[in-house]
């Protein structure tokens, strides 16, 4: 497809559908994690990316690039994590300007719990509205457009 061509109007739909979906799921979500008395989502999006690092550890500049909610007041968010006691930050031994952020094992045990209902949510608001046709669809067209992404 050329990139050159102007926005038509079935696209823009597509495109603003897609972007309420996301806002919706995320706040219903969200919102199931209140009920139940746990952290934010953007918590989770935090340990989970640790979680899924070696060492459970990551620069913080790396974090930043992989998390995939709020990016912006990172610092912040970490300091309420490790505050609750669910990471801490190390000094980079080769930079000192370098810091990590590390998940704790109780950052892990809380990232668990909260996956529960996270999980719940995902298959209540999403995966249960569509078929599994609609899914690999869905997936393909994800996996082609995040491909420009690691070309660039």
């Amino acid at each position: 497809m050329s990139t050159n061509l102007a926005l038509d109007p079935l696209r823009n739909s597509a495109w603003r559908a897609l972007l309420t979906v996301h806002s919706k799921l995320l706040d219903r979500i969200a919102e199931k994690l209140t009920q139940a008395d746990l952290p934010p989502l953007e918590w989770y999006d935090v340990m989970l990316t640790l979680k899924e690092a070696t060492d459970y550890s990551l620069r913080l500049s790396e974090l930043a690039e992989k998390v995939l909610l709020s990016r912006s007041n990172l610092t912040r968010l970490v300091d309420r994590l490790e505050n609750a006691g669910f990471l801490y930050r190390k000094s980079c031994p080769n930079d000192r300007r370098g810091t990590y952020a590390v998940l704790t094992e109780s950052g892990l045990a809380m990232q668990q719990k909260m996956w529960m209902v996270y999980a719940e949510g995902i298959s209540e608001y999403f995966a249960n509205h569509i078929s599994d046709d609609e899914a690999r669809t869905l997936q393909q067209i994800c996996d082609r457009l995040l491909c420009q992404f690691s070309k660039a």
